[in-house]
């Protein structure tokens, strides 16, 4: 029987503004947290927080996959970043 040489990847991706954009909905939390007494509060960035499980034999290319998945969709270009870590998951 021959091994399956696929393994188990999560890969956490975290998407933000680019720093010259406006974040409404940052100030809004800033100002909340103010009013509830959380006055040391300075900015406030809003972003979304992406968790995908994903197959793959070679951390490289499921990387690689990953990384254009944020290029195609789960970002906007132009007016947001984002970053990513992977690891493999063990059976």
């Amino acid at each position: 029987m021959p091994t399956d040489n696929r393994h188990r990847y999560i890969a956490e991706v975290v998407v933000t503004l680019k720093p010259v954009v406006n974040d409404p909905q940052g100030l809004v939390v800033t100002q909340a947290l103010h009013a509830l007494g959380y006055p040391e509060v300075g900015a406030t960035r809003v972003g979304k927080f992406i968790s995908l499980d994903l197959e793959g034999a070679e951390e490289s290319q499921v990387r690689a996959r990953v990384e254009e998945m944020c290029r195609r969709l789960l970002r906007n270009e132009v007016i947001e970043d984002y970053r990513f870590q992977l690891r493999r998951e063990e059976p």
